[in-house]
C-alpha cells in the first residue's frame, strides 16, 4: 500500500493544505488498504473511515446519504439569492476553498472521475479539488491502475493549449499498489 499524490497544474507547487489533506490518508493507510481489498467496498466506507481526521483539519464531511447529511456546492444562484442547481460532494473546505470526491470500484472506468471534474469546474467557490483514486482497482482476473490513468487525463488536460481548468486539481492514490 502507499499513499501517494500529484497536484495540477504541474507548473506550480501544490498549495500548502495539500499536506494537511494527505496526511488524512496517511493516518488511516491500513483501515483504508483493508477496506479496498473488501468484497463490495465502497467509497462511502472510505469517507467515513477518514472523516474524523478530516473534520479535525477544517473539512465539512458527508455525514450520509440522505438529504440532510448531504453536502452542496451552489453552481447557479436564483430569485433572493437561493441555489437553483447544486451538486454534492464529499467533502468541503470553507477556509482553503478545498473540495474532496473519495472515489473506490469503478472511480475511473465508471467514469466518476469525469463526473468529478467537470462538476467542480462549475461549483462556486472551489478553487481545487481533491480527488481520492485507488492505486489500483481489481475485478475479477482484470484490473485497471486507476491512480495512474487520473495522472495521464490530468496532464493532457492541464497541460493543453485548448482547455483552461479554472482550479487546482490533486489526484491522491490509496489503496494496494
Amino acid at each position: 500500500m502507499s499513499i501517494r499524490f500529484t497536484s495540477f497544474p504541474r507548473t506550480v507547487p501544490p498549495p500548502a493544505f495539500i499536506h494537511e489533506v494527505v496526511d488524512c490518508f496517511v493516518k488511516q493507510e491500513s483501515s483504508i488498504g483493508a477496506a479496498s481489498t473488501e468484497k463490495g467496498f465502497g467509497s462511502d466506507k472510505v469517507l467515513a473511515l477518514l472523516a474524523d481526521d478530516l473534520i479535525n483539519v477544517g473539512f465539512e464531511v458527508e455525514k450520509s446519504k440522505k438529504k440532510t447529511g448531504k453536502i452542496y456546492r451552489p453552481v447557479f444562484f436564483g430569485e433572493d439569492g437561493k441555489p437553483t442547481l447544486q451538486y454534492e460532494i464529499d467533502a468541503f473546505h470553507e477556509g482553503y476553498r478545498c473540495g474532496l470526491e473519495v472515489e473506490a470500484g469503478r472511480g475511473f472506468m465508471g467514469g466518476a472521475f469525469y463526473r468529478d471534474l467537470i462538476q467542480a469546474m462549475v461549483m462556486i467557490q472551489v478553487n481545487h479539488l481533491c480527488l481520492a483514486m485507488l492505486n489500483r482497482y481489481e475485478y475479477g482476473s482484470t484490473y485497471s491502475n486507476d491512480y495512474a490513468k487520473a495522472i495521464d487525463v490530468a496532464d493532457a488536460l492541464y497541460a493543453h493549449s485548448r482547455i483552461e481548468i479554472p482550479f487546482g486539481l490533486t489526484v491522491i492514490g490509496y489503496g494496494p499498489a
